[in-house]
């Protein structure tokens, strides 16, 4: 069974929560980190993208962007921007996009539970990524930022956090500048909360495996280092936002490629009925809408062969019958040939960047579902790379967790 561990968040001071919060890490690359963070000295980008405190020609992955990273933590947390709780605690953290409310439990969870399988993955990790992550939590001795999980809700924590919510002030409500509000109350008595997820069987990651990843093997080297090491040490926690299943959207996660046949339309003609005028977002499961010469095609991918959830998602059938019999791609998530779009950028984005010769082809997907992902991890079976995009992201900063 799962467990959830309250924590003594380190937290801005609600008047400076919204100079503080940012973006995750993995949706940015260095110079976006930059130009956001420019004329903000408390942006939280600053602790985990700390290379845009260096000389440009930094590698992301040079000992004096570790070394950073904790200076810049260390100041922030001593500023007087900065509060630690003086108790234990977990927190609802709601957020409001286009109206959609998702609301879910911030907390820590244990590394025992992921390297157990109570936690469950559905994607493979890249080795530098996940160095990368392993040796920022070491030199920081903290966890930065919270993973995105789901579980099926029995009604419990959903009911709990409705009550909540209608009676409790909340710590911080904010709008940021994409048009989303974040909402985060303090929840001081969490035992109701604790023996709720005592009594939930898995959690599954949604949006985050690099992190766990790390946050494990982060613990592991920790402990080595630390002959005093015990098991309800920090280090063996990390912050999680947990959202019950139904609560959650995935948008597609389109492609880009770069180079294909002359012919490739009249390829895939001989393998599928091709219709001409498709419409760029594909209505239903198992079609899938290309984009070249200014012109959007849609196709009906054919039924799987194999019996498992895995082998029948749409991103996993069009990798079998399309990417690498007629394009020669293998394994996207090492081939030079094709890129990934997130599916909050939309079908204009992919438009964009055919019609200014960036890519030869759009490929437009629907989007994964929340219980083809469970199902999938369920099995104990893998995703292709890039099968999910969760929308709204959390905001990191608000709500930290040091191993002390």
């Amino acid at each position: 069974m799962a467990v959830i561990k309250p924590f003594k968040a380190w937290r801005p001071k609600p008047e400076s929560a919204k100079e503080v919060a940012c973006v995750p890490y993995d949706v940015i690359n260095t110079k976006e980190a930059k130009a956001l963070a420019n004329g903000n000295p408390n942006s939280f980008l600053h602790v985990i993208r700390p290379e845009i405190d260096l000389p440009d020609n930094t590698s992301v992955y040079d000992t004096k962007v570790y070394e950073k990273g904790r200076e810049n933590l260390t100041e922030l947390l001593a500023s007087g921007f900065m509060e630690q709780e003086d108790t234990e605690s977990l927190y609802i953290y709601r957020l409001i996009m286009d109206g959609r409310p998702q609301a879910g439990i911030f907390g820590c969870v244990s590394v025992d539970d992921y390297e157990k399988d109570v936690i469950l993955k559905h994607e493979l990790t890249r080795p530098d990524k996940e160095d990368d992550r392993t040796k920022h939590i070491i030199t920081q001795e903290a966890h930065a930022e919270p993973v995105m999980f789901t579980f099926r809700d029995p009604g419990e924590v959903t009911s709990f956090m409705n009550d909540y919510m209608d009676s409790q002030d909340p710590l911080y409500d904010i709008e940021t500048s994409d048009e989303i509000r974040h909402t985060i109350w303090k929840v001081d008595l969490a035992d109701e909360l604790v023996s709720a997820f005592a009594r939930i069987p898995k959690l599954y990651i949604a949006d985050g495996h690099h992190r766990c990843a790390s946050a494990a093997r982060a613990a592991k080297e920790y402990a080595s280092l630390n002959p005093d090491h015990n098991k309800e040490d920090g280090c063996n926690f990390f912050p999680a936002v947990l959202f019950p299943m139904d609560q959650m959207e995935i948008l597609a996660y389109n492609r880009i490629v770069f180079s294909i046949p002359d012919n490739f339309i009249e390829l895939l003609d001989k393998k599928f009925t091709v219709q001409k005028k498709a419409k760029p977002i594909p209505p239903k499961k198992g079609m899938v809408s290309f984009y070249l010469n200014d012109n959007w095609y849609g196709i009906t991918l054919k039924s799987p062969i194999e019996n498992d959830p895995a082998s029948a998602l749409d991103i996993s059938l069009l990798q079998e019958q399309i990417l690498g019999p007629l394009l020669e791609i293998k394994d996207q998530r090492t081939d030079p040939n094709i890129d990934f779009v997130g599916g909050i950028r939309g079908t204009d984005e992919l438009e964009k960047l055919v019609d200014n010769g960036e890519a030869a082809l759009g490929i437009s997907l629907y989007p994964t579902s929340i219980e083809e992902l469970l199902e999938v991890s369920d099995a104990g079976l893998l995703m292709p790379p890039k099968s999910t995009w969760f929308e709204p992201k959390l905001r990191s900063g608000l709500l930290i967790h040091t191993f002390n």
